[in-house]
């Protein structure tokens, strides 16, 4: 059998587990094609003679591509990209800008994608730096040892064990409240999310305060959001049928609700809870502010 089809063969029997790297990595499908067909180049000039492990040869070339791409990513302005009007924020409305993707990337399988890895950790991860988000994944999402995460961030395994420290602790983020309350909030903005999606109104209104108020900054208003609304059968009509692309999340310490469409972060609703109901939400939509927030996986 010719020689490069057997090395053909042996990089297909590793293509998955490259792609679920690289897509973790970069939030992209389009990019994380990119950065697995870059690793075929490079071992079909290479070869694979005096490679002893090829998965971890191969994980390590895609992870320093991934790497070279988010730093490329940081340091360029990103062109915007408009998200299709069924695509907004929980109240539906117009397109808006957002960061661009890959021209290849396909919405529905970048969706998809999004939704099995979780749209709350590819938004926290979109806040890491280049080098903590590599560290963290090759090391605690695909248990790569310090020493192989070294060689790829170009740290001493100490520096990069402390990379990925820092960053599990911005992706597990600190809550502002005790564990119990934290426990009773969540159930109670899951139990929204749910009656959202679901279109259940009864359900909204269970988990809403009779006098709740939603304020939505400028930038949400042009999403279709109201500056404000009021009364708990407002608010209910508002979010009944909605809230595609979202998921439960810490919001400054509190739980709360973002909106990533294909990962992206369009929207985040910040909620607050007293006695068991929603007294009041903050819908935020500005890039400048949602740059501020603290946000964190629940």
């Amino acid at each position: 059998m010719d020689e490069q089809k057997i090395l053909g063969d042996r990089f297909e029997a590793n293509r998955q587990h490259l792609y679920r790297v690289a897509y973790r990595m970069l939030g992209s499908s389009g990019e994380a094609e990119d950065a697995v067909q870059e690793a075929w180049l490079r071992l079909s000039r290479a070869g694979a003679d005096d490679v002893g492990n090829l998965t971890g040869w191969l994980t390590t070339v895609v992870a320093r591509v991934c790497l070279d791409m988010l730093r490329s990513r940081k340091a360029r302005r990103e062109e915007p990209l408009e998200v299709p009007e069924d695509e907004g924020g929980p109240t539906g409305g117009k397109a808006r800008p957002i960061q661009a993707a890959a021209a290849n990337s396909d919405p529905e399988q970048e969706a998809l994608l999004a939704d099995s890895v979780g749209l709350a950790l590819l938004v926290v991860l979109q806040t890491l730096a280049p080098a903590e988000r590599v560290a963290f994944v090759l090391h605690d999402m695909f248990d790569l040892s310090f020493d192989e995460v070294a060689r790829v961030v170009g740290r001493t395994p100490v520096a990069a064990r402390q990379l990925a420290s820092r960053a599990r602790r911005r992706v597990q983020g600190k809550p502002v409240v005790p564990e119990a309350d934290l426990d009773r909030q969540r159930s109670v903005v899951e139990a929204f999310l749910a009656a959202s999606r679901g279109g259940d109104f009864e359900g909204l209104l269970a988990v809403l305060d009779p006098d709740v108020v939603v304020h939505a900054d400028a930038a949400a208003v042009k999403l279709g959001s109201a500056a404000e609304t009021r009364g708990a059968d407002a608010v209910a009509r508002t979010f009944k049928g909605r809230a595609r692309n979202a998921q439960v999340a810490l919001v400054d310490g509190m739980p709360g609700v973002v909106v990533a469409p294909q990962g992206k972060l369009l929207l985040v609703l910040r909620a607050k809870v007293v006695d068991g109901r929603i007294v009041e939400i903050e819908a935020i939509a500005d890039e400048l502010r949602l740059a501020e927030l603290d946000l964190a996986v629940l």
